[in-house]
């Protein structure tokens, strides 16, 4: 059998996708729809699903899991489900600051995984998500104030999952450009991707609030954001999941 075919499989074989993750598409893409359209209705019905469809998937990885790793995915999940819940408004203050503290909370629950699992800080990853942090807060001490210290401090909690999760050694056998492990069968060369896209959808949340005044490019923008923010959790928890399994 070909190779390639044998690598295909390994990403879309079944026993590798649930029902939950059926769940997700579906409250992924219907947020997405909803967030570019403005129906705020379909959002809060939606978007709530996301995280916990992911939270169902760690708790049936649980027997290959150690109970506080276990705990802390989904606990963190728990959290997001909430800043999901808040972020529904992101454009009123209380609303993002709400959303920034539990989100900080995933983060400081995801950070806590990758430490206990040997996560190190590697010096091109650092770099590059420092520079992305200076240039958000920048932003935000330039153009909103009322938001911008509570926001740079969620920022230095994102800078460092993404950076942990951006360390190479976490998934020894993939290949690496730009200090980055290239994603590949292997879920824990996922958690690089990741972090940089969660770190992509966060910014643009910056760019929106700051930058954007048109409708058009602002609903385009929403529509960015929440597509990016599905794909950086998907590969944040399977990753996560594949680096704590006692199958290795």
């Amino acid at each position: 059998m070909p190779a390639g075919y044998c690598a295909r499989m390994g990403w879309f074989s079944r026993k590798r996708w649930g029902v939950e993750h059926a769940v997700f598409a579906a409250a992924s893409a219907a947020t997405v729809v909803g967030g570019v359209s403005g129906n705020e209705k379909l959002q809060r019905i939606a978007k709530p699903l996301i995280a916990p469809a992911l939270a169902v998937r760690v708790l049936r990885r649980s027997r290959d899991t150690d109970r506080a790793d276990t705990a802390l995915m989904v606990a963190g999940l728990a959290a997001a489900t909430l800043g999901d819940i808040a972020m529904i408004r992101s454009d009123e203050d209380r609303r993002i600051l709400s959303g920034a503290a539990c989100f900080g909370v995933m983060q400081t629950a995801y950070s806590s995984i990758l430490v206990r699992r040997g996560a190190r800080v590697s010096k091109p990853v650092a770099v590059q998500r420092a520079g992305a942090l200076a240039g958000a807060a920048g932003l935000l001490a330039a153009r909103s104030r009322s938001v911008a210290a509570p926001l740079a401090g969620y920022g230095a909690l994102l800078a460092t999952t993404a950076t942990l999760a951006g360390d190479p050694a976490l998934a020894p056998a993939a290949r690496v450009r730009a200090g980055l492990a290239v994603p590949d069968t292997d879920r824990r060369s996922w958690l690089g991707l990741g972090g940089l896209i969660f770190t992509l959808s966060d910014g643009s949340i910056v760019v929106r609030r700051t930058l954007l005044k048109d409708e058009k490019s602002r609903a385009a923008a929403e529509g960015f954001v929440l597509t990016t923010y599905a794909v950086a959790q998907l590969l944040l928890v399977e990753g996560l999941l594949a680096l704590t399994s006692r199958k290795g």
